[in-house]
Order: C-alpha cells, then sequence, then structure tokens
C-alpha cells in the first residue's frame, strides 16, 4: 500500500502513570490520544482532536491527574482504545500516512498496548521522532525535551504541557518549523 504524502499524523499520548512504581495488577495504559495533522505543503496545522481512552487494567492517580489534568472520570467518558485505533485508521488514514510523535514512548506504547489487546495496530510503519530530528538538524550534543526544542525555536508552549492535544500542536508546530526551514 502506497503511503500518502499529503499529511502527517503527530501524536502525542497521556497514559496512566504514578509517582513511583504501579500499584498492584495496574500497568501503563493510554488515556488520551492528542491528535493533530500537518498539511506537508503549506506547512499548516490542521485540527487539534483529543481522544479520552477509558483504561481497562488502571486508574488515573492523583499524581497523574496533577500532571495531565485528566481525572478517572473524565477517562471513564472515553472510547475503548479499540474504538480510539479505529478513528484514527477511518478518519486520519494513520495507516497510509506518515505520522510523528516526540520521541519514541508514544509509538512503543501504542505498539505494546495493542499487541496486549488484541487490537489492530492504527499507523503506518512510517514513524518520524520529532525529538531526535530537531536534534540532529541543530547539531545539539543531546537531545531535549518539547518545551526546549519550541523555546529554541522562539515558538510559545500553547495550551497545557502534558496534555495530549496541546501537546501534539506544539509538537506539530516544531516539525512545521523544520519542514519549512528546510525548504529555504
Amino acid at each position: 500500500m502506497a503511503i500518502r504524502l499529503d499529511q502527517i499524523i503527530v501524536i502525542d499520548i497521556e497514559a496512566t502513570c504514578w509517582e513511583k512504581e504501579p500499584p498492584p495488577n495496574q500497568e501503563r495504559e493510554i488515556i488520551e490520544i492528542g491528535i493533530c495533522p500537518l498539511d506537508i505543503t503549506s506547512g499548516e496545522l490542521l485540527e487539534k482532536k483529543s481522544i479520552l481512552v477509558k483504561p481497562k487494567q488502571s486508574q488515573v492517580s492523583e499524581f497523574c491527574t496533577q500532571l495531565t489534568t485528566l481525572t478517572q472520570a473524565q477517562v471513564n467518558q472515553g472510547v475503548s482504545l479499540g474504538q480510539a485505533c479505529s478513528m484514527l485508521r477511518n478518519k486520519y488514514i494513520a495507516h497510509q500516512r506518515i505520522w510523528a510523535s516526540y520521541g519514541e514512548f508514544d509509538k512503543r506504547q501504542f505498539q505494546v498496548e495493542c499487541e496486549k489487546k488484541g487490537i489492530r495496530y492504527p499507523f503506518s510503519n512510517r514513524h518520524i521522532n520529532v525529538k531526535t530530528l530537531f536534534s540532529v538538524m541543530y547539531a545539539l550534543e543531546k537531545e531535549v525535551g518539547m518545551a526546549g526544542a519550541l523555546e529554541q525555536l522562539n515558538l510559545p508552549l500553547e495550551g497545557t504541557h502534558h496534555r495530549g492535544h496541546d501537546d501534539a500542536w506544539n509538537i506539530a508546530k516544531i516539525l512545521a518549523k523544520l519542514i519549512t526551514e528546510q525548504r529555504k
């Protein structure tokens, strides 16, 4: 199947987390998928979307709520991971497009969780690690976090850091800047 080169689907996930180790019988699970399609030709950010996902094996801890602002009551209103993956495939055609995230965490978490739950992986095998790409493009000695990359590019951090839709938007701004600067 040919890859569509019209958009890059920028993803940022939030997952259940704890200050230390997870409690017994709980494991890290996706609770929010932030999505921001980026038009490759224009560099335009097309949408800011959040899909809340109801976890099966874990609860949202107080630490997680402080970090993400997401509560157990909010994610209880979410869809299953299977439904969220179907949305990624059907609405965003993510299985036929390049997709991107900041670092490898999101990619690994999707792979592990989809395999463990028997869910069809929603993405193509064409992934851009924006964290590494940014560091290479700017010849940095080590990778920097998303907020640091925005600062180096003189771009404001918009929205709430550690909310999927806001982080996806900010990551897409970084990637758009890298793409458009390269064309100059």
